[in-house]
């Protein structure tokens, strides 16, 4: 078995803890868009804020110098460089979140199947809540027509399943870059689960026939066996 290399070791140890700190960072960036606070609650948001920008600042740093091949790696992560460098794409570090599902294995044993529908629909509940936050945050005193949460959850709800009503356009560019987003990982996402699902279906179905096959089978060999009973059985009355 090959030991696990030092960026692999480090991806393991960092898991739970940037977990947890996207988790801070969920509740700091909701409570931004939401509440709008003022006074020591803005000073507590932004804080919070900041120190998960420096762990996740401090991670890509990381994984880069751990790298053995630092400029694959590089060009192979321009999006995390995009979610570090760019505010705009900061809430995306909150789908790290979905690895405190992880423990819902468990209930779906260890089939990948398993854990790719309950990491695809996590990830689909959480990249809306994060793209309506978003957009909210954009919009809210733009000249579109989001400028509250319920709106926003109705629009992120439309774009992510690709219906788009249009009732509801994002009128910013931050807005419609949320949006541009929101349909790539809308499609992406519902993508797997429908791939996930006709692969269950068509590995059922070919169980099933393989559990008919094994059956005929089973029943041509009995017939077999009959018949060579009765062959000899006859050759023996023949003898007689």
């Amino acid at each position: 078995m090959e030991l696990p290399t030092k960026l692999e070791a480090w991806e393991k140890r960092a898991e739970w803890p940037l977990a947890a700190v996207a988790a801070a960072f969920l509740l700091a960036y909701a409570v931004n868009v939401l509440a709008q606070p003022d006074g020591t609650l803005k000073v507590i948001v932004g804080i919070v804020t900041a120190v998960t920008y420096v762990v996740f600042l401090a991670d890509y740093l990381a994984r880069l110098a751990l790298a053995t091949d630092r400029p694959r790696w590089f060009v192979r992560h321009l999006l995390d460089l995009l979610i570090v460098a760019l505010p705009l794409l900061r809430p995306l570090r909150l789908l790290r979140l979905v690895i405190l599902l992880s423990a819902l294995q468990k209930a779906v044993g260890s089939a990948i199947r398993g854990r790719v529908v309950i990491y695809a629909i996590a990830s689909a509940v959480l990249l809306i809540f994060v793209a309506s936050l978003a957009v909210l945050d954009a919009e809210r005193f733009g000249p579109g027509p989001i400028d509250d949460f319920g709106q926003a959850l109705w629009w992120s709800i439309t774009t992510f399943t690709t219906v788009g009503y249009g009732d509801l356009v994002p009128a910013t560019p931050q807005g419609k870059i949320v949006g541009v987003l929101l349909m790539c990982g809308g499609l992406a996402l519902i993508g797997t689960l429908t791939g996930t699902i006709a692969s269950w279906i068509v590995e059922r179905i070919g169980q099933a026939d393989a559990r008919n096959r094994a059956a005929t089978e089973a029943h041509v060999e009995q017939l077999q066996a009959e018949i060579r009973r009765l062959a000899d059985e006859v050759a023996r009355l023949n003898r007689g």
